[in-house]
Parts: structure tokens; C-alpha cells; sequence
């Protein structure tokens, strides 16, 4: 048996009492932390609030060796994610590798920053589009899909949740200043005056803590702004209802010029 368990935005509290449940009956629980991770709480916590070992699995482990499909078809195994368990491509393949090989599979569901973000932002999930991340930009590697998928998003009116790179193995999260640059550095070689520095923007970080910080103002004077510590997501906006507009200005902060918008 394979149960994916999602562990929530910040903290080891954030799992529901399925997710402990789950843990305290396992034969073995797994967890990793590439794709994201818990900034409040440590492994140490949940470790202490379930009274089970928790056994850290690399990229490699999970996506190559296979290790969690190999040990579910004798042992109740627990494979812990943070946010939502199905989010990441990954775990969507372990799941469908594993019925497709007859193992059952419970699938225990938490909070997620898709729907955390437009939330404490003020802005109405369903008129987002595509979301796309920001990869950490290396020598010959610099795709412009998140500027296009933002593109395609802004033609419809849409709005873009734009999630950045981490890189947990070499302690590195990308900032929401690192994201705004990057898609700076695509307008100015696609020139389509999607993100000018008057163009308007949302950063959130630390969403699901006691604190999450949400603002909301031009590229530019964002850019200027120390977010402190990650995760930071990004927000794009596409055609604001006057409501979205005044959360923006409410709970981010931003000018309320853009309430006399069109």
C-alpha cells in the first residue's frame, strides 16, 4: 500500500489528523523535500509529534530507483510531500505507476499554494490561468515559457501564478526579485510591454505562517524590496473585478490608483 500524504505550506501543524494517523500505522515513511518545503518546522518536529522515524528521500531515490513502488508492494509505506501531495508532476507519476502495477493507494490531500495564494491576495481562483515557475537560470539554459505562459494568460485576462525555482539540495530558493528580473530579461528581448516597470505585480512569501506577506505595486518599486525569508511566489495579474482590485490594495498594499482602472 502507498498512501501520499501532503504535509501543508509551513509547519509540521499544518498536516491533518488523516496525515498523522497515516504516519503512526505505516510500516515505513518516507519524505522529500525537493519540490518544496516546510520553512516553519523541521523534520525533527514531526518526528517528535508522531513518535515515528521519518526517512529523507533525494530526487534520485524517488524518481529513478523507484524505492517507494518496490517497498509498497509488501509494507504499508507513507510518502510525505509539503503542500498538496499531487501537485508536482513527480507524485502524479508515482501514483500511476503504482495502480498500474495493482498496489492500492490512499491519497491524503492539505493545503497548497494554488489555492493559498490568490486567497490572501484577494483575488478569485477561478480567474487564473496556467501556472508556470521560474527555473534558476544557468550558462546556456533560459527559457522563455514562464514570460509566454503569462503572455497567453494576460490575452485572456487572466491572471498567472508565477512559482519560483528551489533547489533545496544546494539550499537555494529563488527570490520573488530574482523572478521579477528574470521575466525582465525576456521583455527585453521580446519587447511585447508585458512586464514594464510601471506593470503591476503581486509577491507573497511565507504564505500559510502566522505572517505571510502579501504586496502589491509596480515591478519597479517591488524590485526594490527585501521579501525576506522563502518561499516567495509571484502573482500576475490579468483584468481585475473592482473587488480584486480593493483586496489587492486592502491585504497587499497597492496604490489605490488601480481602483479607478478600467
Amino acid at each position: 500500500m502507498l498512501c501520499l500524504v501532503g504535509l501543508g505550506l509551513y509547519d509540521e501543524k499544518d498536516i491533518s489528523v488523516n496525515g498523522l494517523e497515516a504516519i503512526k500505522s505505516a510500516d515505513v515513511v518516507y519524505a522529500e523535500f525537493y519540490t518544496a518545503r516546510l520553512f516553519g518546522g523541521d523534520l525533527k518536529s514531526l518526528e517528535s509529534l508522531t513518535g515515528v522515524m521519518i526517512n529523507i528521500l533525494s530526487r534520485e531515490e524517488v524518481e529513478e530507483e523507484n524505492l517507494l513502488i518496490k517497498q509498497a508492494k509488501e509494507k504499508k509505506v507513507v510518502f510525505l510531500t509539503a503542500g498538496d501531495p499531487l501537485m508536482a508532476t513527480t507524485h502524479s507519476d508515482i501514483l500511476i505507476e503504482a495502480r498500474k502495477k495493482g498496489i492500492k493507494t490512499v491519497i491524503i490531500h492539505a493545503s497548497s499554494i494554488l489555492s493559498a495564494a490568490p486567497g490572501i491576495a484577494g483575488l478569485q481562483a477561478y480567474k487564473f490561468g496556467k501556472v508556470t515557475t521560474i527555473p534558476r537560470p544557468e550558462e546556456n539554459y533560459f527559457p522563455q515559457s514562464p514570460y509566454e505562459v503569462v503572455s497567453g494568460n494576460k490575452k485572456m485576462g487572466l491572471h498567472t501564478l508565477v512559482l519560483l525555482d528551489i533547489q533545496a539540495h544546494q539550499n537555494y530558493y529563488m527570490t520573488a526579485n530574482e523572478g521579477l528580473e528574470y521575466l525582465i530579461r525576456i521583455e527585453n528581448i521580446k519587447k511585447e510591454g508585458l512586464i514594464s516597470e510601471d506593470a503591476l505585480a503581486v509577491v507573497i512569501a511565507r504564505a500559510g505562517s502566522k505572517e505571510p506577506l502579501v504586496r502589491a505595486d509596480s515591478v519597479d518599486k517591488l524590485l526594490k524590496e527585501d521579501f525576506g525569508g522563502p518561499l516567495h511566489c509571484i502573482i500576475i495579474p490579468g483584468d481585475l473585478h473592482f473587488l480584486e482590485a480593493e483586496g489587492l490594495v486592502i491585504l497587499g498594499g497597492a496604490p489605490e490608483s488601480i481602483l479607478e482602472a478600467d
